[in-house]
């Protein structure tokens, strides 16, 4: 696991991008994309760049369950704004949230990811240590799977819904497998707030109490940190 700390987001931003090109010189075609506010920087820096990504294929890591793509809070609408209206992929999957048989898109999702080898994943790393939505107790050999989000996980999306009641209580998740499966992994994260979980992750115990922490099994991690997320290591 290597650790790179920089000042701020948009420098992390920044280095994320450059460990993408050269993944991509060397081949890379099956990008693992991330949402939320950690991977703005990186995809503010592959939309300001001149590389073409129409024969590349994505897949995110998660959606809400209950939100339609064009609903501002689903990850479809996210990935959308942010990325792909400037950046479009030869194929970009993200689970279906109004799959009507749950287990059926699960099924399908496994197989939309072993047909397309993940080579670069974005990560970012909630307070409690999950990845993708994939909870504290969460075993390491699942894959895709209908997630119960945890309690801090609703009351930290809270902030993005006019109301608690309208925050999804459930979510469709690339597994722990699925996630250690992808040749690189780099995992972003920024402020205070994540400084516990990032100490955990790297200096703690592998245990499904942490979901990270199974990330030191990987050979190929890259954490980027500023100094508040690193301040406990």
């Amino acid at each position: 696991m290597k650790i790179i700390k920089v000042d701020n987001q948009e420098e992390g931003g920044k280095i994320a991008f450059t460990l993408l090109k050269e993944k991509l010189a060397s081949g890379a075609k099956t990008l693992g994309l991330a949402t939320g506010s950690t991977p703005i920087t990186f995809y503010q820096e592959i939309i300001k760049s001149n590389l073409d990504f129409s024969e590349l294929t994505s897949i995110n890591l998660d959606e809400y369950v209950g939100l339609s793509v064009d609903n501002d809070q689903s990850y479809a609408y996210f990935m959308k704004e942010q990325l792909f209206q400037y950046k479009p992929f030869k194929e970009s999957f993200i689970p279906n949230g109004l799959a009507k048989d749950l287990k059926a898109e699960v099924k399908c999702y496994d197989v939309i990811i072993d047909q397309h080898p993940i080579d670069f994943q974005i990560l970012g790393i909630g307070r409690n240590g999950h990845i993708g939505f994939n909870e504290p107790g969460t075993a390491f050999d699942v894959t895709t799977q209908v997630v119960d989000l945890a309690a801090d996980t609703i009351q930290a999306n809270s902030r993005f819904f006019d109301s608690y009641e309208e925050v999804p209580k459930q979510a469709i998740s690339m597994g722990i497998a699925s996630i250690m499966k992808s040749k690189t992994i780099v995992l972003m994260a920024y402020g205070r707030d994540k400084a516990d979980a990032i100490a955990q992750m790297i200096n703690g115990p592998v245990t499904t109490d942490l979901p990270a922490s199974i990330l030191q099994e990987h050979d190929d991690v890259i954490v980027i940190v500023d100094e508040a997320a690193a301040s406990k290591l």
